[in-house]
């Protein structure tokens, strides 16, 4: 940036009001590279365009990419937090830190206005009046505690639907081995099953000595009703909740409850570890990794906080930091007060028990920055050997791979997968549903419109196609090679282009350009890395395919049903999950239906009721 440039957006800033706000960063191409706020805009942005301002090496990188920036104005700083929020994920800023999209990632919903309560793992948090778990790190952690909520407490895990199905079948093996209450029975009433799921939600939220008291209290009642058996159950319950609680790490008293932060930051990677501690132990852990590229100043740190507890809910009594939030520590306690309803303190503790738990979080993080970096670095490695082999002049930190799958000649799919440093990207695969479709199929033609379509949508300014491959890898031999570098070229596009050819037993043993062919059989990791964006691709397109030709035909069958067309079987699809769930639902649940008439809802149910009567 030019001394000019810079004198510029000085005396730009110098006249922004002393108002809370948001400020947008843009570089050259307007695009959005950083999004920040702050309750004096004047002061903030003026900031980093001063010449004796003193920025880490992070910010001047960046600093020195902006070319102009936007403002909006708000009326506190509360609402400048969320609306920052919102224009992270709107444009998804190279400079700022950001969590992983909820769309990713688990929760686990409990609804006590359903007559039979369920815990399930979803992955959108709405706002239905349903109480949400999470989000957890992977499904995995997800399912386990899931698992544990179901065999501790005997609550269903079987995929009837009640009161609908009480007694419509035999018990299930869980119930008849004593490992589920039953609701299938009858036996336990609706009020019955929602007590042991308040029970469930204490236990989520970590008052395990709550959900003790009341279990033990129901117990000696039964006991001394002379109701022995019912009390067994009961204290089967406390003994199974009381070995899950007595694996978690003691580490302090019986009445704390923490969450801690703490930051690990160098040169390389950046990694934010979370503690969570409820009475006395420690519950759960995650781990954050940030690139070089992510600013870490303290309006960073303050929006990351406030955006992972808008997405959790479920907030301690008390936020202990390793670090120190400076003038924003107010602000968010402020922020944080409105999302849990009552005061929420955050503090940086400097002795004692708190400064212990706090660098032992520290040590977590730099623990697992460490092992990041460890596997970064192979990765690395492997690409440096692939860019060699290759001849390509940069590492391809970005590789992008196409294939095409397709269920006849009118329906025909290309996905496009995303590695970035040797890893999937899974939130940038991209689908592209062939438009230009001639009489017979042809995977060349595919190909060349899915890139085309691609390239097209970065350079019309999609944020979502914004980053460019260093290297595309496509799904084919020489042919596709040929006709995707005639794609590129009149597109005035200079990406390095390779396919994946493959054996006789489908598999990829060399690259190949539209001349020659190079092995890889001899180098494992090079091949290893191929081989599985042959597969991700090919297992990413399949997929989508497969799930695209399963929702047409079950909209075909609803189709054929009078008075259903296209849009109405849509409706109904969405609001039922699944064909079977459709087919066995009574007549009042497809008449609340949005959008399906009286006289629709009756066609549909005396459809099925028909089938169902000829296949008996």
């Amino acid at each position: 940036m030019s001394k000019q440039d810079l004198d510029k957006l000085l005396e730009k800033a110098l006249g922004l009001p002393l108002s809370p706000g948001v400020y947008i960063m843009r570089d050259e191409n307007r695009r959005v590279i950083y999004v920040g706020k702050s309750r004096a805009l004047k002061n903030r942005v003026s900031q980093y365009f001063r010449k004796n301002g003193r920025h880490d090496t992070k910010t001047v990188l960046m600093v020195s990419r902006v070319r102009e920036f936007d403002y909006i104005l708000t009326d506190t700083e509360n609402e400048a937090l969320a609306l920052e929020s919102q224009l992270i994920k709107q444009y998804n800023p190279k400079y700022n830190i950001k969590l992983k999209d909820g769309k990713n990632m688990p929760y686990i919903r409990i609804s006590l206005s359903d007559d039979y309560p369920k815990a399930e793992v979803v992955y959108t948090r709405r706002s239905d009046g349903a109480k949400y778990f999470g989000p957890y790190s992977t499904i995995s952690a997800a399912y386990g505690v899931l698992k544990t909520v179901q065999k501790c407490f005997k609550v269903h895990s079987c995929s009837r639907v009640f009161p609908r199905d009480i007694g419509k079948e035999r018990p299930c093996l869980y119930c008849q081995i004593g490992d589920c209450v039953g609701p299938c029975t009858g036996k336990v009433t609706s009020e019955e099953y929602k007590e042991i799921y308040r029970q469930i939600i204490m236990f989520l939220r970590g008052s395990f000595s709550e959900v003790k008291k009341k279990l033990t209290e129901k117990m000696e009642y039964l006991a001394e009703e002379l109701m022995f058996e019912a009390a067994a159950v009961y204290r089967d319950r406390i003994e199974a909740l009381s070995k899950v609680w007595q694996r978690h790490k003691i580490v302090g008293s019986p009445d704390s409850e923490h969450d801690i932060f703490a930051l690990y930051s160098d040169d390389a990677i950046s990694c934010i570890a979370v503690f969570f501690i409820r009475e006395g132990r420690i519950v759960n852990s995650e781990n954050y990794i940030f690139t070089p590229d992510e600013l870490l100043n303290e309006s960073d740190l303050q929006s990351f906080i406030y955006n992972y507890y808008a997405k959790r809910g479920d907030m301690p009594k008390e936020v202990l930091l390793n670090f120190d939030l400076g003038e924003e520590k107010e602000g968010l306690e402020d922020a944080l007060r409105v999302i849990a309803e009552r005061k929420i303190v955050i503090r940086t503790p400097e002795r004692g028990e708190s400064k212990k738990l706090c660098d032992m979080v520290y040590e977590n993080a730099a623990r697992h920055a460490y092992q990041y970096k460890e596997g970064r670095e192979a990765d690395e490695s492997v690409l440096i050997k692939l860019a060699q082999m290759l001849q390509l002049e940069v590492v391809p930190e970005r590789i992008e791979s196409f294939d095409i799958s397709n269920y006849g000649k009118e329906n025909i799919t290309a996905g496009m997968v995303v590695f970035e440093s040797g890893r999937p990207a899974k939130s940038q695969y991209r689908l592209f549903k062939i438009k230009d479709l001639s009489d017979k199929q042809d995977d060349y033609a595919s190909m060349a419109e899915a890139v085309t379509r691609r390239f097209e949508r970065a350079k019309a300014g999609d944020e979502g196609f914004s980053d460019l491959p260093d290297l595309i890898l496509l799904d084919g031999g020489k042919g596709h090679v040929s006709v995707i570098k005639e794609v590129l070229k009149n597109m005035h596009v200079d990406i390095p282009v390779f396919g994946m050819a493959k054996d006789d037993y489908h598999k990829t043993r060399t690259l190949c350009t539209e001349d020659y062919e190079i092995s890889i059989a001899k180098e494992k990791q090079v091949y290893m890395l191929v081989y599985k964006l042959q597969e991700e691709v090919h297992r990413f397109t399949v997929s989508k395919m497969r799930a695209s030709k399963e929702k047409s035909m079950k909209r075909s069958v609803l189709e054929e049903i009078d008075g259903i067309g296209k849009e109405k079987a849509k409706r109904l699809l969405s609001h039922f999950k699944s064909l079977s769930a459709l087919k066995s639902a009574p007549l009042e649940e497809i008449k609340r239906v949005k959008g399906i008439s009286e006289k629709n809802a009756e066609s549909v149910f005396n459809y099925f009721t028909a089938e169902g009567e000829e296949g008996k």
